[in-house]
């Protein structure tokens, strides 16, 4: 039962945390990971002040570089220290209720 809790607790904690990091902006939604940051942060360097990205469905979207930037690496430090967080509290619970008193705060 403690296992199956744990596991179940991780799963919700991680679809948390990936919908934290699914970001709309002018009808396009983008997955925020270390490869979209890196290839904006690259369009930034090199002076760029908007560009076209494609979206997960493929849409073009337009975006001003550095604004998309600013917005994307903020909500991507929150999302993963807020996960980080939970974490490391969800393992250190050694009982069911505990796990569950975790996540009902």
């Amino acid at each position: 039962n403690y296992r199956a809790t744990l596991n179940n607790q991780r799963a919700i904690l991680k679809a948390r945390v990936e919908s934290l990091l699914s970001y709309s902006i002018d009808g396009g939604t983008f997955t925020i990971d270390p490869g979209l940051i890196s290839f904006v942060k690259t369009l930034s360097d090199s002076g760029l002040e908007t560009t076209v990205l494609l979206d997960i469905y493929k849409n073009p979207i337009q975006v001003n570089v550095n604004d998309f930037l600013t917005e994307i690496l903020s909500r991507y430090t929150e999302a993963t220290n807020d996960y980080h967080a939970e974490y490391a509290k969800l393992s250190k619970a050694r009982s069911v209720k505990s796990i569950l008193d975790i996540t009902s705060d």
